[in-house]
């Protein structure tokens, strides 16, 4: 059980869009929920701030490690095109594909 919950995390981590739909509906909820705890009284009650604060936390953690996560992809592929730039991968398929040679 274990696995399948990890392997189904890690596919969800990789799909940019899923990502946001599921933070744009978890930002709903919450919006959704301010007049629902003023309405209900749970504005006053310790563990809902709890709950609020913690989920507070967790969010603001998320969404600074998927930040990270694509700056150290970004940086990742910038170090790739300085070690082979466009223009050579460029040549390199026009030689590949037609019959002009490289000059000597």
């Amino acid at each position: 059980m274990r696995n399948i919950a990890t392997s189904i995390w890690a596919s969800v981590q990789g799909d940019p869009v899923f990502m946001r739909r599921v933070n744009g509906w978890l930002t709903l909820f919450w919006i959704a929920m301010i007049p629902v705890s003023l309405v209900t009284g749970w504005i006053h009650s310790v563990a809902f701030i709890a709950a609020l604060s913690i989920w507070a936390l967790v969010a603001g953690h998320w969404s600074t490690w998927q930040a990270a996560r694509v700056e150290v992809t970004q940086q990742r592929e910038a170090e790739e095109r300085e070690q082979r730039p466009v223009e050579e991968k460029v040549v390199e398929a026009m030689v590949e594909n037609t019959n002009v040679q490289m000059a000597d």
